[in-house]
Order: structure tokens, then sequence, then C-alpha cells
């Protein structure tokens, strides 16, 4: 499999799809003897190869809203689409099992820390993901091989593809994580802070990478960010405060 191949992706005059739908979501938690509500009544929309930036201070419910969408917290009431290779699914009725299906294949998640697994290689992060509840068999693991090669290379680590976690600075670490995040072949991407941890420099290349992967992959990108430099260059942004949308 060829680098170029790899990144190549049909040209098309259709109008662009919603890849994600959020439609009336509210999300809420126990607190004492009632209940807090952490979204209120969220609607959003991102077509594919483009970028929605959530912002809001500290409580608002961005990482809530982030959750639903990655299935990980089932919204009290509302609907969440995803639009896949296979269709449209309900991620709001996804059970556990249905959620971690989803976010191996069509929701890749890239997080504050990067979470690298330390005595795996650059190369062996991307490469687990390939395997995940399979038995890999050796073409399988010859394609997981060429295809962690391949991200690796666009994110400008291709060098350091067998050098272990602990060797690599933070934003290399960061880099990995959006390359084990696009492993297979994802319909969304999900940021969550991801900046938050890098020097200025470090945090302008993951954003450069982050923006060139949801328009190069047709991937719909969701980023929270209290980074307001960030969140402006995306192309489109909600504000939360208190769980609910304020324009």
């Amino acid at each position: 499999m060829s680098h170029t191949a790899f990144l190549d992706r049909p040209v098309t005059t259709a109008p662009v799809p919603t890849a994600l739908r959020m439609d009336n979501v509210v999300l809420t938690f126990p607190d004492g003897n009632g209940r807090i509500t952490a979204v209120d009544d969220v609607s959003l929309a991102i077509e594919r190869g483009r970028s929605l930036a959530v912002t809001g201070p500290s409580g608002s419910g961005k990482s809530s809203l982030l959750a639903v969408a990655a299935t990980l917290t089932r919204p009290d009431s509302g609907q969440v689409w995803l639009e896949t290779r296979s269709g449209a699914v309900d991620l709001a009725a996804a059970d556990a099992r249905r959620g971690a299906e989803l976010r191996r294949g069509e929701i890749g998640i890239v997080f504050q820390q990067a979470n690298l697994i330390e005595s795996l290689t650059a190369r062996e992060q991307l490469e687990a993901m390939a395997w995940l509840g399979a038995r890999p068999s050796k073409a399988r693991r010859r394609d997981a091989r060429e295809r962690a090669d391949d991200l690796l290379d666009m994110v400008g680590l291709g060098d350091a593809a067998g050098r272990s976690a602990g060797a690599l600075s933070g934003g290399q670490r960061q880099r990995v994580a959006v390359a084990r995040a696009l492993m297979n072949g994802p319909s969304l991407l999900l940021a969550d802070e991801p900046t938050s941890a890098l020097d200025s420099d470090s945090g302008r290349v993951v954003m450069d990478l982050l923006l060139d992967t949801a328009r190069e992959f047709d991937v719909a990108l969701m980023l929270v960010t209290h980074d307001a430099a960030a969140a402006a260059r995306c192309d489109a942004g909600i504000h939360l405060v208190d769980g609910a949308v304020v324009h």
C-alpha cells in the first residue's frame, strides 16, 4: 500500500453529507436529592470533512457533550445520529457493547493526554487498534503495519515508528494519538482539549494535523477546547454555558 494511495479521496461535486447530528440532547447526573443538567437541549450538525469547535467555561458541559458523541454516556433524551459506512446509527440507543464496536471502527478519540501504552512503540500503538476484538492473521498484521506506517508518515513521525512511547516528546505523543484515532478509518473524530498540555508550537502542529485530517480523510471533527485561537480555526462553533448553547 503506498502512502499516496492511502490518502487519495474521490473527487465529488455532490452535496456534503452530515456525519454527526445531535437533536435536542439532554443529559443529567444525580446531585444529592435531585439531578444536575450537564447538557441542556443541545442540537448540532457536522458535515464530513468539516470541523466544529465546542467552547465554554469549565463545567459548561463540553466534555459531557463529547462523551455523548463518543457513546461513553447515554443521554436522557434526544437523538444522536452518526452516518457510517454501512448507514445511519443511533448513538443514543447504543448499549455498551455496540458503543465499544463503534469506537473501534467509526469514532476516533483524541484526549487531552495521549494515553499511550508505554511499553509499545509508536507503530505498535496503531497496530493494537487494528487488532482489538480479533485474533489477527499474518495478512491482517501485515496490512496493519503498512497502514500504521502510512499514518505515522502522514503525521511526520515515519522515522520514529520504532521508538517507544517514553522516548517521544509531548507533541510527538499527541501526533501518535491522532494517527491512532485514524487507524480504523473513522467517520467521526472527537478531540477533547488536545492541545492544552502542549506548548504553543506543538499545539499549533497538532491543530494543523487535526484540521488537515478532517479535510483529507473526509472525517467530521468535533473539537472541545478552551483555546479561542484553536476554536477560531474551525469551520463552525458553539458556545456552552451551564449545558446550553448561547449565542
